[in-house]
């Protein structure tokens, strides 16, 4: 199922530091399946085919992508980034640059078993800049959006260099944490 974003409730009351949020689909059947095949089961694969589904939907790209970094024990032992991979389809299908912006700096829980109260107090502290950043209108790559704890930790610093327009491109979103 294919849908724009509307904004929600919890966004009208507390609306995200992000502009847009552009997806393909609720995290359903069978988006979901796909995405835990990418990202837990090593079908590198799936990159291409995700990022071409999203990247139908990107109506005026971000000149400059970025992705959500991973802690470097993670991404050791996964063997990859999701979101990086994504990132790096996407910009073929786009036609825009891809850069890390972002370091994750602290080894934290998965996001995806944790309430919303307790994704907040986990990403407190755990990102950081790269480099300084100039553009004024960047894109953030994500597999999946739940609460947008994540991207919002990475809006506030984006935000903090001036960057004026942040765009959310992700496969999937959803308003609940997804079990496994």
């Amino acid at each position: 199922m294919v849908r724009d974003v509307d904004v929600c409730g919890q966004c009208l009351n507390s609306p995200p530091l992000w502009n847009s949020l552009t997806c393909v689909s609720d995290f359903s059947y069978p988006l979901s399946g796909y995405i835990d095949r990418f990202k837990h089961q090593r079908a590198y694969w799936l990159a291409k085919p995700l990022a071409n589904l999203l990247a139908e939907r990107v109506v005026l790209p971000a000149p400059l992508m970025t992705w959500v970094p991973l802690h470097w024990q993670r991404h050791l032992k996964r063997g990859f980034n999701q979101s990086e991979l994504l990132a790096k389809q996407l910009q073929g299908a786009l036609n825009n640059d891809v850069r890390p912006l972002f370091v994750r700096q602290k080894k934290t829980k998965a996001q995806q078993l944790l309430s919303r109260k307790e994704r907040l107090s986990n990403l407190q502290g755990v990102f950081r800049l790269k480099c300084p950043i100039v553009h004024k209108h960047i894109a953030i790559v994500d597999d999946v959006v739940t609460t947008g704890s994540t991207v919002n930790q990475l809006c506030l610093l984006l935000r903090s260099q001036g960057v004026e327009v942040i765009d959310i491109y992700c496969i999937c979103r959803t308003s609940e944490p997804h079990k496994k």
